[in-house]
């Protein structure tokens, strides 16, 4: 009945091997046991998802949600992510109900898995719905794949179709450190040594190292707000980790937001008892684990992974501008405006912003976005709903509010552009292309003046040629990316979000809020002055500089999402909390990974942070460096020369860049992807020209992301070159292999064709599709005869 499939764990440190994994080679439970779990869990986790669901509901239509609330909505799995956290929940419920089984007939605490066979558990990943995110997909049927991507990126990669793709789990570059080798987070049981030290309290360190109030803030003497924002802009292009969507403990119905208990889905970040902010015996802050991926933690090897708990990425891991238009086809095509046959994105039909568009506003019937009276004490004013773009995160701040609407306007630019130039593209193909010139953009930006900044010279040299495709790279993105290196920008943040004038000056009837008052606000978007003060605060005002001494703002440290009296969460506790959370290693470990020294002592990380006092400080909180959360210890070196993250940051982050653009087959300097001509227009692309082209804004500094002291004078829009479309413009006899089009005058649908001396090469299709007064004959014809234009349409001319 036993097969030799024995599972071992290396502890390293004990020079010690654990067996936890014994599988027997045949089924030894009952289908009907199988069925009758699967059937509980789902009760189990339907009643969980549907409490939570009304409790937050209710407690927004209340304007009783409390910060807390307010990021877990925010990081709510929805659409086709729901579904593939639901089945996970589905599955690990199912596996604990069956492993209580076998206890009662064992007479033994057992692993969730010992006596369960791989064949059982491929039957409860079947029943669950975890199998089907595991299959690989066909991409035989999916239409113009070399030209398009998909939605979901799935297809990408032909070789491994769901590589990159949306809902698919972070990649590890290094093995995952979890407290009991599978799921629970270092810290869990306080009372469990990590390298023979206690690990610190995550708000204890927060305290010590991080604090920064808002008097104290240096402002970087090189950089712009906009280099912040955007980059909060591309990683929601790259990283949504959702969390897990309910309130309650499956195990024990315990509320995770008014206990302080560790049950999953709880992981609460303790209080210590001399916080200066928190003085009314509260003991905690609610904290919720991240969703566990589909077959991961103790049933990952039937999947033919690693026996620990995995996160999911929710979207895309690709440059592709999926916060526009989403990361599904469901949500995609709930962004399009579907009334015309006009290839435009949904905009708002109740406000503009000086004639402009703004983005549509969101239909749920709980406005997370009603914050204008609590914010301004007037229960009189007009509240508005959040705006619906294709990231849901686009309401965290005025400033990511902005880019998001400025980048729809820029779509519904270009279709209106491309459909003068193409009058016989239909909606779908004006859509698609408008798509991907989007994604070219912000793929040129991003390596040519974005990163530049961030990782600096030395690190830059790894993305400065591109070395083509290569289908055996993977771009997934790494954990540790999402969770901890691209976090460098929460240092960056201002204490406020700039408002400025046609003359860069502060704005005298906007005035520029409180970062904690720019939370969820488009109120301030529709009726305080709309895009163009944000814009120019975001490219006129210095980012915040960080420095060892004065390194998150209290803005984001004791005040997220602090709307009025609630208890307000801290950004800098939340990132390392979601650290353990994911088992990452801790900050030597990656130092090792990038080929770095390790210090391993206090005069050791003295020299490598060139600080003593800080190296006191994080010895005298961790015991050592090897304890230290990477994120921390990122954050906390010196800089590289010329950029904004010190040394480990710069590698991660140079590396996770490095691997998407050579792990994407549609990457815009990819051979047959763009034309030559296209490719030579992309290079000529600007932020400063997207922000002229869809804004009130007369003068932008031509170098957005570059600080120009206050009284320094702009570039006036009308010297800054325009976006060159041409080459989009189809020559329909431009190619041996042509589609005959024939523009009618008439609405005479019958009319008679004479087609002289065509050479019929290959018929794809026999039938005639018309489009308007657009008359398309399907087919592949073979000419080398020149074309001659008339007001009647193009013909082939013999």
């Amino acid at each position: 009945m036993w097969n030799d499939n024995v599972y071992l764990k290396q502890n390293k440190k004990q020079s010690s091997t654990q067996q936890i994994y014994f599988l027997p080679s045949e089924s030894c439970l009952s289908r009907d046991v199988i069925e009758k779990a699967v059937t509980e869990a789902k009760a189990t986790v339907d009643s969980a998802y549907e409490y939570s669901r009304k409790e937050s509901i209710d407690r927004v239509r209340r304007n009783a949600a409390s910060p807390s609330d307010v990021l877990r909505l925010l990081k709510q799995p929805a659409g086709q992510t729901r579904n593939a956290v639901r089945a996970a929940d589905y599955m690990n419920i199912a596996v604990t109900l069956l492993k209580r089984s076998l206890e009662k007939r064992q007479k033994r605490s057992i692993n969730a898995t010992d006596l369960i066979s791989k064949m059982d558990l491929q039957v409860v990943a079947d029943l669950t719905g975890c199998s089907p995110r595991h299959r690989v997909p066909s991409c035989k049927t999916t239409p113009n794949l070399d030209k398009f991507r998909t939605a979901s990126s799935v297809c990408n990669n032909r070789k491994n179709p769901r590589l990159g793709s949306a809902n698919t789990p972070f990649t590890r570059w290094l093995p995952a450190e979890y407290q009991d080798y599978i799921s629970l987070p270092k810290g869990w049981d306080p009372r469990k040594r990590v390298n023979k030290r206690f690990l610190p309290l995550v708000r204890v360190v927060s305290n010590r190292i991080l604090r920064t109030a808002n008097a104290d803030v240096e402002s970087d003497p090189l950089y712009t707000h906009l280099v912040t924002i955007f980059g909060q802009w591309t990683d929601h292009d790259l990283t949504f980790t959702p969390h897990s969507p309910v309130i309650r403990s499956f195990s024990n119905g315990i509320n995770c937001d008014k206990s302080c208990e560790r049950t999953e889905p709880c992981f609460p970040i303790q209080i210590p008892r001399s916080d200066p902010r928190f003085t009314n015996r509260e003991e905690c802050i609610p904290f919720f684990r991240s969703a566990a991926a589909c077959g991961s933690g103790n049933t990952g090897h039937i999947f033919g992974g690693s026996n620990v708990r995995q996160q999911m990425n929710s979207i895309t891991a690709f440059i592709d501008v999926g916060q526009v238009y989403g990361s599904d086809d469901t949500k995609a095509r709930f962004l399009r405006n579907l009334t015309t046959d006009q290839g435009l994105l949904r905009v708002n039909t109740r406000y503009t912003d000086n004639g402009r568009e703004l983005l549509p506003f969101t239909n749920m019937g709980a406005n997370l976005c009603a914050t204008r009276a609590r914010i301004t004490n007037n229960t009189s004013v007009e509240e508005v709903p959040c705006f619906l773009a294709g990231d849901e995160r686009s309401n965290e701040n005025i400033g990511l509010t902005s880019l998001h609407t400025l980048l729809m306007r820029e779509h519904n630019r270009l279709v209106r552009a491309l459909a003068k130039l193409n009058p016989q593209w239909d909606g779908e193909r004006l859509y698609q292309e408008a798509r991907k010139i989007m994604a070219g953009y912000f793929q040129v930006i991003t390596f040519r003046d974005y990163l530049y900044h961030i990782v600096g010279p030395d690190f830059q040299k790894k993305l400065s040629t591109y070395p083509g495709y290569d289908e055996n790279v993977d771009p997934s993105i790494s954990n540790v990316f999402a969770t901890a290196a691209y976090r460098f920008a929460h240092l960056m943040v201002q204490p406020f979000m700039f408002r400025l004038d046609e003359k860069y000056q502060e704005h005298r009837d906007y005035p520029s809020p409180l970062l904690h008052k720019a939370f969820f606000t488009p109120w301030r978007v529709v009726f305080e002055g709309g895009l163009d003060p944000i814009l120019r605060g975001l490219a006129g005002r210095q980012a915040k500089l960080n420095t060892q001494n004065n390194m998150m703002s209290d803005e984001l440290r004791e005040r997220l999402f602090k709307f009025s009296t609630e208890l307000a969460l801290d950004l800098a506790s939340l990132n390392m909390q979601r650290g353990r959370d994911h088992g990452l290693p801790g900050y030597n470990k990656w130092r090792k990974f990038c080929g770095l020294t390790q210090p391993q002592n206090r005069r050791q990380l003295a020299t490598v942070l060139q600080n003593d006092r800080l190296a006191r400080n994080l010895i005298a909180l961790y015991g050592r460096p090897d304890n230290i959360d990477v994120w921390l210890g990122g954050v906390a070196e010196p800089f590289v020369r010329g950029g904004r993250v010190g040394p480990l940051f710069a590698c991660l982050i140079s590396t996770q860049f490095q691997r998407i653009r050579q792990g994407d087959r549609l990457w815009w300097e990819n051979k047959n992807v763009f034309t030559e001509a296209q490719r030579e227009s992309l290079k000529d692309t600007s932020l400063a020209r997207i922000i002229c082209d869809n804004t009130g804004i007369t003068e932008v500094p031509e170098e957005p992301f570059q600080y120009r002291p206050r009284g320094s004078r702009y570039t006036r829009c009308r010297r800054i070159p325009a976006f060159d479309l041409s080459p989009w413009r189809e020559n329909i006899c431009s190619s041996r292999n042509v589609l005959i089009v024939y523009l009618l005058e008439g609405s005479d649908k019958q009319k008679n064709l004479v087609f002289l001396s065509l050479d019929f090469k290959e018929q794809r299709c026999s039938r005639l599709q018309f489009s308007g007064n657009v008359l398309q004959i399907c087919g592949a014809y073979k000419t080398e005869s020149p074309c001659l234009v008339l007001t009647s349409g193009i013909v082939p001319v013999f």
